[in-house]
C-alpha cells in the first residue's frame, strides 16, 4: 500500500495549515504554543517539577522582528486569571527575549492542584500582543527538584477504509494502518452465546489477513459469544508472555492488552457490520499531524516520509520509546534514532528525554549503546535549549557511558569482555571483523568525547571540557595511525584486521574522523558498499553520505527499489517501518520498530538541511542538499516554531529557495552551487555576496519572517 502525500508545495503547506496553533499570523498575534516542561497538552499530564519552565511561540507581521519583553500570569482559577491576576505569579513586563525554559518564579505550587497560566508579549516592531489563549496544568502529589514530566496515552477511535463481505458471515475489515490497540464494535446476533471468531492481523491484503504472517508479525485469534441483540463489545487480543514480562515496558491497566494491528475478520457472524459502529482504537502518545508536512518532486521518497512520520506516531504506544512489539523493552540506539525522527516530525521533547533518563537508568547489553545515551543527552540539548537533564545526569554520563574506564595508554579503547555490536542483526555487518580495539566503538567513542566537552562546557565544567577535548584530539590521531590502511586509504575494521567493512569506514566519515586528503577514497568505498548494513547502520550511512557532499549517492539509497529498502517496506504492506529490510535478514523480525525510520530525521536535517546551530534553535542551519530533487517543500516543528522551506532546483536556471522562519530565531543559509566561480546571491532582491564553503554559497544572520534567496 503507498502512503500518498497530497500536499503539493510550500503555498498549500502554509494554507493547509492557517489555522495550526503554531502559524504565524497577522500583525500583534497573541502568542500560542503554550507548553509546560515541554507538554503541549498538560492537562493531561501532572506536572513533578515545583519550579517547571514555560515556553510560547512568538508572533509578528515583520522580517527580522524579536521579542523585547514578556508578562506571564499564573492563577489558582479561571476568573482571576480572566481578569489578569496571578495570584501565584505575575512576572511583570519582563525585558527579555526569552520565550523558552522560562522558570516559574511564584508562590510555592501546592501538591495535586490545578492552576492556569497565560502570556503576553511585546515585539521590536510589533509592539504588545493581546493575551494567549489559557492552559491549564495539574501538579502532582510529590513535588520536588527537577523531574521529567509527560502525557498520559490517548485512545483514538479509528473508522474502518472499508469492510468487504468475504463469505456467508464472514467479513474483512481494513483500518488503512497498523496501530496498537484493541477492537470496539457494536455487533448484533439472533440467540444468546452465539459463536464468533474475531481475527487480528498486521499483515494481509483484499484477500484477507495472512494467518501465517512469519517471523514476530502479529496475528491472533480470538473466541468469543455474542448476547442476544445489539451490544458493544471491547475485543482485546490475548495477552503476550514476553512483551509482558521482565524488562518489557507494562502499559497502564485500563488500557488492557493491546497488539498491533490493521486488519480485523469477523467469522461467523450472523449480521451485517455498521461501518459507523466498528473502530481500531489505536493507543498513542499525544501526537500533532500538523506540526510538519513534507513533499517533493519524488514520490516514493514522499511515501516514506510519510511512512517514517506515521511509525513516530504509532510506536508511540508504551509512553517510552521502545523497540518494538516482540520485547517493548528501550534500547539506547533505537531511542536515539527515534529522538531525531520524532523531533523532526512534532514539536515534543518530554517523551525522548523521559525515554533517555530511563535508560541512564536502565542500560542495555551492547557497548556502543551506552554510548548513545551521550548523543541522545546532547540532541535533548540542542533541540530544548534546557540545561536540566544534562546537570542531572553529568556524572552518570561521565562515569559511564562514554566508557573512559576502557581506554588504554594511547586513548583507543580495549572493550575486551564487553558486547560489541557494530550492527544488527548479526548478518548486516558487511563481514565486521571484530578485534578488541574496534574501529566501530572507537569512533563512537571521539564523538562522545567531543559532545562530553560540549556539555561540560554548557555546564560551566571548564577543565572537564579541556580535557574531553584534549583526549578528542589525542583519539583523533591515534584512531587514524592505527585503522587507516595506508596502501588502501580506507578503515580496517579494528587493530590487527586486515578487512574493510561498510561499518568501519562510514563512522569514521559520519563522525569527522577522515583526514582530508583521505576523504575521496573513503567516501568512494562507502558509496561502493551501497546498503551494506541494516535500517540502524542506515542512520549513519545517510549522515555520512551527506557530510562527504554525496547527496546523490543518499537519495539513491532512500529511494531504492532494492531488498534493502523502505520502498520495501512499503511494497510489503507494512505502514510503520520495520526492524529489518525483510524477513529475509531477520527471520523475527517485527513490523513496528522505530529505529527503521532515519528518513524522518534524514529528509528534515539534510535533504531540506534544517539543523540547529544553537541550542534550542536560537539559530538555524537551512542547507538543502537536493540532488537531484526538482522541488520540495516542509514544514520542520522546532520549540520556537515552525521552519518553512521550499526550494526550486530546475535543470536550467537558478536555485530558489524560500523560507519563513520564526521570531526570535535567526538562520545560516546554505546553496548549493555547481561552481564556486560567482558568489552572489539575492536575498528579498537585493544582491548579496555569499560565503564560499566548499560547494555551498551561505548568508549568515538571517532574520524572522519570510525570505526568498536566489543564486544568480
Amino acid at each position: 500500500m503507498k502512503i500518498t502525500l497530497l500536499l503539493t508545495s510550500l503555498s498549500f503547506l502554509v494554507s493547509s495549515s492557517a489555522s495550526s496553533s503554531a502559524d504565524v499570523g497577522p500583525l500583534n498575534d497573541a502568542p500560542d504554543g503554550l507548553m509546560i516542561e515541554f507538554l503541549r497538552q498538560p492537562a493531561n499530564a501532572v506536572i513533578r517539577d515545583a519550579r517547571p519552565e514555560f515556553g510560547w511561540i512568538v508572533h509578528s507581521s515583520h522580517q527580522n522582528d524579536v521579542q523585547t519583553a514578556y508578562r506571564l500570569l499564573v492563577a489558582s482559577d479561571l476568573d482571576k486569571l480572566a481578569q489578569n491576576q496571578g495570584d501565584l505569579w505575575d512576572s511583570g513586563k519582563v525585558k527579555s527575549d526569552q520565550s523558552i525554559n522560562v522558570e516559574y518564579q511564584g508562590k510555592a505550587l501546592a501538591p495535586s492542584h490545578g492552576y492556569f497560566w497565560k502570556v503576553k508579549t511585546w515585539c521590536k516592531k510589533d509592539g504588545e500582543s493581546p493575551w494567549s489563549e489559557r492552559q491549564k496544568f495539574t501538579t502532582a502529589a510529590e513535588l520536588g527538584g527537577y523531574a521529567t514530566s509527560r502525557n498520559a496515552l490517548v485512545q483514538t477511535r479509528v473508522a474502518p477504509r472499508s469492510i468487504v463481505k468475504k463469505g456467508d458471515g464472514h467479513y474483512l475489515i481494513d483500518f488503512g494502518n497498523v496501530a496498537f490497540g484493541y477492537l470496539q464494535a457494536t455487533l448484533s446476533s439472533p440467540i444468546d452465546n452465539c459463536p464468533i471468531e474475531i481475527h487480528f492481523g498486521e499483515r494481509g491484503d483484499a484477500s484477507g489477513i495472512n494467518r501465517h504472517p512469519g517471523g514476530t508479525v502479529r496475528y491472533y485469534c480470538v473466541l468469543d459469544t455474542l448476547k442476544l441483540g445489539t451490544h458493544s463489545y471491547e475485543i482485546h487480543p490475548p495477552k503476550d508472555k514476553r512483551n509482558t514480562n521482565g524488562e518489557a515496558i507494562l502499559l497502564p491497566a485500563e488500557i488492557g492488552v493491546i497488539s498491533p494491528f490493521r486488519y480485523i475478520e469477523l467469522v461467523a457472524y450472523s449480521g451485517k457490520p455498521d461501518t459507523s459502529l466498528i473502530r481500531q482504537v489505536a493507543v498513542h502518545y499525544p501526537f500533532d499531524e500538523s506540526a510538519s508536512a513534507f513533499t517533493s518532486s519524488n514520490q516514493i521518497l514522499n511515501d516514506i516520509w510519510e511512512l517514517c512520520k506515521y511509525s513516530m506516531k504509532a510506536t508511540s504506544f508504551a509512553g517510552v520509546y521502545v523497540d518494538g512489539d516482540r520485547e517493548r523493552i528501550p534500547y539506547e540506539a533505537d531511542a536515539y534514532i527515534n529522538q531525531l525522527s520524532h523531533h523532526a516530525v512534532d514539536r515534543e521533547y518530554a517523551l525522548a528525554r523521559y525515554s533517555h533518563e530511563y535508560l541512564m537508568r536502565h542500560p542495555t547489553w551492547p557497548t556502543e549503546w551506552k554510548q548513545h545515551s551521550v548523543l541522545m543527552a546532547w540532541a535533548d540539548y540542542l533541540y530544548t535549549g534546557n540545561t536540566e537533564s544534562l546537570a542531572q545526569n553529568y556524572n552518570l554520563l561521565k562515569a559511564e557511558k562514554t566508557l573512559e574506564n576502557r581506554a588504554r595508554e594511547d586513548g583507543l579503547l580495549n572493550t575486551k569482555g564487553l558486547r560489541d555490536i557494530v550492527d544488527w542483526p548479526a548478518g548486516e555487518r558487511d563481514g565486521y571483523d571484530f578485534k578488541e580495539v574496534n574501529t566501530v566503538v572507537n569512533a563512537f567513542y571521539y564523538q562522545t568525547l567531543l559532545q562530553m566537552a560540549d556539555i561540560a562546557a554548557t555546564l560551566d565544567k571548564g577543565s572537564d571540557a579541556a580535557e574531553y577535548r584534549q583526549k578528542a584530539t589525542q583519539i583523533r590521531a591515534v584512531f587514524n595511525r592505527v585503522f587507516l590502511h595506508p596502501q588502501r586509504g580506507v578503515y580496517i575494521d579494528g587493530e590487527g584486521s586486515t578487512h574493510s567493512s561498510l561499518h568501519a569506514n562510514m563512522m569514521p566519515l559520519a563522525f569527522g574522523l577522515v583526514p582530508p586528503d583521505h576523504q575521496q577514497a573513503v567516501t568512494g568505498f562507502v558509496v561502493s558498499r551501497g546498503m551494506a548494513c541494516s535500517v540502524y547502520g542506515a542512520q549513519y550511512l545517510l549522515e555520512a553520505l551527506y557530510h562527504a557532499g554525496r547527496p546523490d549517492a543518499a537519495l539513491a539509497l532512500m529511494t531504492s527499489q532494492d531488498l534493502r529498502s523502505w520502498f520495501n517496506m512499503l511494497r510489503l504492506g507494512s505502514t510503520i517501518t520495520l526492524e529489518a529490510w525483510d524477513e529475509k535478514f531477520k527471520p523475527n523480525l517485527d513490523w513496528n520498530h522505530a529505529w527503521g525510520a532515519a528518513p524522518g530525521n534524514i529528509i528534515a536535517r539534510y535533504v531540506m538541511g534544517v539543523r540547529p546551530l544553537e541550542p534550542g534553535f536560537k539559530k538555524v542551519l537551512i542547507q538543502p542538499q537536493p540532488a537531484s530533487l526538482q522541488h520540495a517543500s516542509a514544514i520542520v516543528p522546532t520549540i520556537r516554531g515552525p521552519v518553512r522551506v521550499s526550494f526550486q532546483n530546475p535543470t536550467a536556471g537558478p536555485f530558489l529557495l524560500d523560507i519563513d522562519i520564526p521570531v526570535n530565531m535567526t538562520a545560516r543559509v546554505g546553496i548549493p552551487i555547481a561552481e564556486a566561480s560567482n558568489s552572489i546571491l539575492s536575498v528579498d532582491g537585493k544582491s548579496t555576496r555569499g560565503q564560499v564553503e566548499g560547494m555551498f554559497l551561505f548568508v549568515d544572520s538571517i532574520g524572522s519572517g519570510h525570505h526568498v534567496i536566489a543564486r544568480k
